[in-house]
């Protein structure tokens, strides 16, 4: 799982509607997800088609359910992620959760989420930040891995100058890797809100760049639909 119901099982959102998957994408795995979408009478609903090519090249493949017990639920399914490591990596890294009735959840760790919601997409930079306070709130005592990751990926002025004070040496350890941190240990806020733009200002022109060639991709594909139904 990924996306908004991997953010509510994380504590930084209430309530998702659709389900975002991240899978390998072998032909054994697509003919078990064949399988479950079929379970979910799931029709495909947008471009590209359900095929392994476009997985392995980065498109998300889209769907919706049909089942009464899921009625109208978005199903989405990726492969490849901009900014994010290949598949057994991220296996090797996830998180599992249950829930209330013993349903078993795996989830991509909390470090790779944020790194897959760095995109053009509004809702994600504020989900981000929540992401990122829920876990500082439910860490009193952190281990020194923690500590970095809340230093390099926190968009929250205050938590940041917190960190820096409490943890002053990491954060000027890593001042040469995240240019927010100088003002952090300086104890500027303006400064940090500049610097956390100019992050996000760059993210969103690298995903950008990155779904230039696949937008073009299913524009080519949309027109050559068109032309085959007019041919009909």
């Amino acid at each position: 799982l990924m996306g908004g119901q991997a953010c509510v099982l994380y504590g930084a959102a209430e309530f998702s509607r659709d389900t975002d998957l991240v899978l390998f994408a072998s032909p054994e795995n697509l003919e078990l997800l064949r399988a479950a979408l079929r379970a979910l009478q799931a029709r495909r609903i947008a471009l590209p088609p359900f095929e392994q090519q476009y997985l392995d090249r980065g498109h998300a493949i889209h769907f919706r359910s049909y089942h009464p017990d899921a009625f109208q639920m978005r199903i989405d399914v990726m492969s490849v992620m901009r900014g994010v490591d290949p598949f057994p990596r991220l296996w090797e890294r996830r998180n599992h959760f249950t829930d209330n009735e013993g349903e078993s959840f795996d989830v991509l760790s909390l470090p790779d989420l944020v790194r897959a919601k760095k995109t053009q997409r509004d809702k994600d930079w504020p989900m981000i930040r929540r992401l990122l306070e829920a876990d500082y709130v439910a860490h009193e005592t952190p281990l020194a891995e923690q500590i970095r990751f809340w230093l390099l990926e926190s968009r929250t002025p205050g938590m940041l100058i917190e960190l820096a004070e409490t943890h002053h040496s990491e954060a000027e350890a890593l001042q040469h890797v995240r240019r927010v941190l100088v003002s952090a240990v300086a104890g500027n806020e303006a400064g940090i809100v500049d610097a956390l733009e100019e992050e996000e200002k760059a993210e969103r022109e690298a995903d950008r760049k990155y779904w230039e060639p696949l937008r073009k991709e299913l524009s080519d594909l949309r027109k050559k639909q068109f032309s085959s139904e007019e041919e009909v």
